[in-house]
């Protein structure tokens, strides 16, 4: 992994294909900046990197490593997060748009109000993940995993979580007869909640 020293990379409005693979962006902080077809493949990052209301276009994130980065209310458009990893980072209100999802990893967090809608999550793996309000709707994770995850009062129309793990997850927005939840792995007391959704009189 390659260090470049954070006053190289003074904040701009717009920075286009850059080259920050593999390289070490704890610190770094920008507001309001375009970014185009930068390589952050396997770039890693701590605590204190802050990207806030920035936008990403055709970036790659593959194989990134982020640990208690910050990206509040930022747009991705056709961007890759193959192999990616964030950790207890923050995405409250960002917007993704077209991006590539295979292998991503996301652990705790707060992607509150995120848009998800038509995301590809079928491999991707959420743990314990703050996603209140957030858009999934139309979003296929057929096989993911969305374990202990808060998804209170998210957008579920039309999503498809066939075969989903779901366990320790909080749906009370999920409209079961809306959404595809075949084979869907649930816990005992998940089970309940979603039959006195369908309008079911469970008794012991």
């Amino acid at each position: 992994m390659s260090t470049r020293a954070l006053e190289d990379r003074d904040p701009a409005a717009e920075i286009s294909d850059a080259d920050w693979s593999r390289d070490d962006l704890t610190g770094m902080a920008h507001a309001a900046t375009r970014f185009t077809r930068v390589d952050l493949a396997e770039a890693e990052s701590g605590a204190g990197t802050v990207f806030d209301g920035c936008t990403f276009r055709e970036c790659l994130f593959n194989l990134a490593s982020f640990t208690g980065a910050a990206f509040p209310n930022c747009t991705f458009t056709g961007c890759n997060f193959f192999g990616a990893t964030f950790t207890e980072c923050k995405f409250v209100g960002s917007t993704f748009a077209r991006c590539e999802f295979a292998q991503l990893t996301v652990a705790g967090g707060d992607w509150s109000f995120v848009t998800l809608r038509g995301a590809e999550l079928r491999t991707a793996e959420l743990h314990g993940v703050r996603l209140r309000e957030a858009s999934l709707a139309g979003a296929n994770a057929e096989g993911g995993v969305l374990r202990d995850c808060d998804l209170g009062a998210a957008d579920f129309h039309g999503t498809k979580l066939a075969r989903c793990d779901l366990r320790g997850s909080q749906f009370d927005s999920i409209d079961p007869l809306n959404v595809d939840l075949r084979g869907a792995v649930i816990t005992f007391d998940q089970a309940v909640a979603v039959a006195v959704a369908l309008g079911l009189d469970v008794r012991a």
